[in-house]
């Protein structure tokens, strides 16, 4: 069994550390035990310095980046150092859009779990708006194991749109998908539906009456209807090239965000809503078997965002499958 968590760490910088939210977060993730990890969220100071060229600044937010994620991986018990094609340790498993210090990365258990030589690839701008991480993963099936650390534009439903097309294409391959798990704080409703054919995730604007509507909503329906705009995951699910976990395994619904107090973190016009997913190519669909989010004390003081996991059984995993 081997166990997928996405954890938004809710702009983790290098001053949090040996702070005590820095210990929650690791408490959070400590209490999940994930063997792989993909983490949102990490920040880096953006502010050009004084006679810092633009190179300048792409070198130190790397380094800064990497020092943060290497330090929660070391206090976690995990890692996030890559392997070059040629075996030698590489660089830390992470991306960013190149004009914006927000990092996604991917973190795993060495004891349970072995990165493939060659397989980090990120992705940035033009594609996305926040970086997107991919690491080839060795979990013990019959091939190696994609997976994409995502974070979704949160401004634009088009951008978030364009991003999925992106997505899939990162996980398609000639005659079908390739075996692989995209997690993410999407930032934005799913559109995965019931065994009844209703959403999953019910409509969670109609009632509400403020500016950032436009940013979740269909723009025709804003000030009226107010209908989540979920063009994003229609775009991965359709044809069940992905399945949304929670909603694949018929998982009694959570909200992922929308629980903290009003002056605890950015202010949240949204209320309780489910964004952070966990999604399965074609492949992968059938060895899930659980998902969750996580609740308890660390994990609520951690992040505005719950660690989400679900749990594969990996020998389900077929070699390959045919094209549909």
């Amino acid at each position: 069994m081997v166990r997928i968590t996405n954890f938004n760490a809710y702009k983790l910088k290098l001053t949090d550390r040996n702070t005590a939210d820095w210990r929650a977060r690791v408490t959070a993730i400590q209490e999940v035990a994930p063997d792989i990890l993909t983490l949102q969220e990490v920040l880096v100071d953006e502010e050009l310095k004084e006679n810092e060229t633009e190179l300048d600044r792409a070198q130190r937010w790397r380094a800064e980046a990497g020092e943060i994620i290497g330090s929660l991986a070391a206090d976690c018990g995990l890692t996030a150092t890559t392997i070059r094609a040629d075996g030698t340790p590489g660089g830390i498993a992470m991306a960013n859009n190149q004009h914006r210090g927000w990092y996604t990365a991917i973190l795993w258990n060495p004891e349970t779990v072995r990165a493939v030589p060659g397989g980090f690839r990120p992705f940035g701008a033009p594609d996305f708006w926040h970086g997107c991480t991919t690491l080839q993963v060795d979990v013990g099936a019959a091939e190696p194991l994609l997976v994409g650390s995502y974070h979704g534009d949160p401004f634009r439903p088009d951008g978030r749109a364009n991003e999925a097309l992106r997505l899939k294409g990162i996980f398609r391959r000639t005659g079908g998908a390739k075996p692989g798990i995209l997690a993410g704080d999407f930032n934005s409703i799913s559109a995965a539906t019931t065994s009844d054919g209703v959403y999953y995730d019910a409509e969670p604007y109609t009632d509400q009456d403020h500016d950032d509507l436009e940013y979740q909503c269909i723009a025709e329906t804003v000030g009226g209807e107010n209908l989540a705009d979920r063009r994003q995951t229609a775009a991965l699910l359709r044809r069940g090239f992905m399945v949304d976990a929670a909603a694949q395994l018929a998982a009694p619904w959570q909200p992922t965000v929308g629980y903290w107090a009003d002056g605890q973190g950015d202010p949240d016009p949204w209320g309780e809503r489910r964004i952070d997913l966990i999604l399965a190519t074609r492949p992968v669909a059938p060895a899930l078997v659980h998902c969750r989010a996580h609740v308890s004390p660390a994990s609520e003081a951690a992040a505005d965002h719950r660690p989400v996991y679900a749990d594969l059984d990996v020998s389900a995993i077929p070699a390959r499958q045919e094209a549909r």
